[in-house]
């Protein structure tokens, strides 16, 4: 009489053990394009040529990334060595045609936020904030 309120008990633990064990699932490639917009366009202004020159920059990178991912056999979390190089490269590119876009200046703030919307590496601790200088 007693195991059964506790096999019931298991069983929901158990269950939503695992429905939260699932991995989150990645935003989609407009998701993250709208994301990245918004960020740059509220840190820097931005012509509507340079904007649309970003978003084509990003659209393709993320394209690339999709493409990427779906020749992968899983996904994985920290890419194998392989992946990396292919993303650096990637990232290379996109960062190449962003610079073309904007001024030294933009281009020195935009290396700030591109370095804010990176996925955090899994076991990987964000460094300590700067303490400001009195």
């Amino acid at each position: 009489m007693k195991t059964r309120p506790f096999s019931f008990l298991t069983a929901i633990i158990l269950f939503t053990g695992a429905l939260y064990a699932q991995p989150p699932k990645q935003p989609s490639v407009e998701e993250r394009l709208k994301h990245v917009t918004e960020k740059i366009g509220k840190e820097i202004t931005l012509t509507a040529s340079q904007k649309e020159k970003i978003t084509s920059a990003y659209k393709a990178f993320f394209a690339s990334m999709e493409k990427m991912r779906a020749n992968s056999s899983k996904e994985q979390a920290p890419p194998p060595p392989g992946n990396m190089e292919e993303i650096k490269k990637l990232s290379r590119l996109r960062d190449e045609k962003i610079k073309a876009v904007l001024s030294a200046a933009q281009y020195v703030k935009y290396a700030e936020i591109e370095k804010s919307l990176r996925p955090p590496m899994p076991g990987k601790q964000a460094p300590p904030p700067e303490k400001e200088k009195q």
